[in-house]
């Protein structure tokens, strides 16, 4: 299956995620607490697909996922963000991203979120 970047800088949504991966066969290779780190991690450890939530300090998901496809332009990323933020979303997916998941998440909405990305052509 696929190596997946966590970045989130709740950790209990981290936690979750990694679960939820990890149980549908994929592998966790880092996680990352705002964009800045999770650029760093992007390039040392060049995933197959990036989770990334939409609002964290430093560097928000949007500002990261511009950076990420500046950096690969075929990166797989699927943002993640609370409900209600639909013009978010809308901008992410403009930008590039592959897919979006919202909070609260379960199992099979983000393992369907995390194929459909992986399966992109």
């Amino acid at each position: 299956m696929a190596n997946i970047l966590i970045v989130d800088d709740s950790g209990m949504s981290r936690k979750k995620l990694k679960t939820i991966l990890e149980n549908g066969s994929h592998t966790v290779v880092g996680e990352a607490q705002d964009g800045l780190e999770g650029i760093e991690q992007f390039k040392t450890l060049a995933p197959d697909l990036v989770t990334l939530d939409v609002t964290m300090p430093n560097m928000d998901g949007i500002s990261c996922l511009e950076s990420l496809l500046a950096i690969d332009e075929d990166a797989r990323v699927v943002m993640i963000s609370a409900l209600g933020k639909g013009d978010t979303m809308l901008e992410a997916l403009n930008l590039g991203a592959a897919n979006y998941i919202t909070k609260p998440f379960e199992a099979e909405q983000v393992l369907n979120a995390i194929s459909d990305a992986l399966n992109m052509d």
